[in-house]
């Protein structure tokens, strides 16, 4: 997938097309993918908060009683062969999947963001030396980098976010280094060299403004990388440990048992395919939105 690059901090407020009234109008954000996207990631979201406040039952739950029953009343999506409820394993597994999401994404964009500002902006001897680095790390697959990491010092949640963020941060430094470099050949910028303009604030005034839509696009495509990375350190039992809930090792629990209750595998795998297909749809999205000549281009092979 390609990832937009905006030139000026104009092209961003042209993503709205006038109409022949003169009034301005937004079509961009009727984007299928957009909605449907958005749409997705908020229910996986709307799961993750009321999981904060209300759950069907307590963490450590069990009916005996009830164990591998299919959904009911009382259990919404049946339980597990502890008897623990499945629905509240998947609300809480919602919470770590976004958590983990959101802390890794993070990670990422604090470590990979100035790396690439700093290759684009310094000169060629300090550019090689990063795309050296940034070639090393992608050159191992983020899942292969985090269980390597987790091996090493231990499964809990901060290694994994620690892990997964900085695999991530690899593909968006080298995603900074390139749209930065791309800003710093404009004639503004050099311009504002001309007039004695410093580094710091050609990168705050004219870098920042015209790669951020670039940088939000591959921040929720690095969410989906994450949670899938998280699923399968957990399914692993290298992820987050118990009694942490987590998707992947709902799977991995429900794999013994798949024969005589189905139900227990398709519902976290469902989250996981929800959650990153809502994402890669909200990315794209988001790409077209904030790339009017994008926008143009599928409007013309549409006619």
């Amino acid at each position: 997938m390609s990832t937009p690059m905006v030139e000026t901090a104009e092209t961003v407020e042209a993503a709205g097309t006038v109409k022949a009234s003169g009034t301005r109008r937004r079509p961009g954000w009727r984007s299928p993918s957009l909605v449907v996207g958005a749409a997705l990631l908020l229910t996986v979201l709307a799961l993750a908060l009321v999981s904060l406040l209300w759950s069907p039952y307590a963490l450590d739950h069990t009916d005996p009683a009830a164990r591998l029953t299919g959904p009911s009343a009382r259990h919404w999506a049946g339980t597990d062969r502890l008897g623990r409820d499945q629905f509240t394993q998947l609300m809480l597994g919602a919470r770590t999947a976004v958590w983990i999401g959101l802390a890794s994404v993070a990670v990422a964009f604090v470590i990979g963001v100035p790396l690439g500002l700093l290759a684009a902006a310094a000169g060629r001897f300090v550019e090689n030396a990063v795309i050296a680095v940034i070639d090393i790390v992608i050159a191992f697959p983020t899942l292969l980098l985090a269980m390597l990491l987790v091996t090493v010092y231990g499964p809990s949640t901060a290694v994994a976010i620690s892990a997964i963020g900085i695999g991530v941060s690899a593909e968006v430094a080298r995603l900074t280094r390139i749209s930065a470099s791309r800003v710093f050949t404009q004639d503004y910028v050099l311009a504002a060299r001309t007039c004695g303009t410093g580094p710091l604030m050609i990168l705050v005034r004219h870098v920042l403004p015209n790669i951020w839509p670039t940088l939000l696009v591959q921040a929720t495509l690095a969410f989906g990388v994450a949670v899938i990375a998280e699923a399968s350190l957990s399914y692993l039992g290298l992820g987050t440990p118990p009694p942490a809930p987590s998707w992947g090792r709902m799977l991995q629990e429900a794999q013994s048992t798949m024969s005589v209750a189905p139900w227990n595998v398709l519902l976290p795998g469902i989250a996981v395919a929800v959650t990153v297909v809502g994402v890669n749809l909200l990315g794209d999205g988001l790409r077209e939105v904030l790339d009017p000549q994008l926008r143009q281009e599928r409007r013309a092979a549409d006619r």
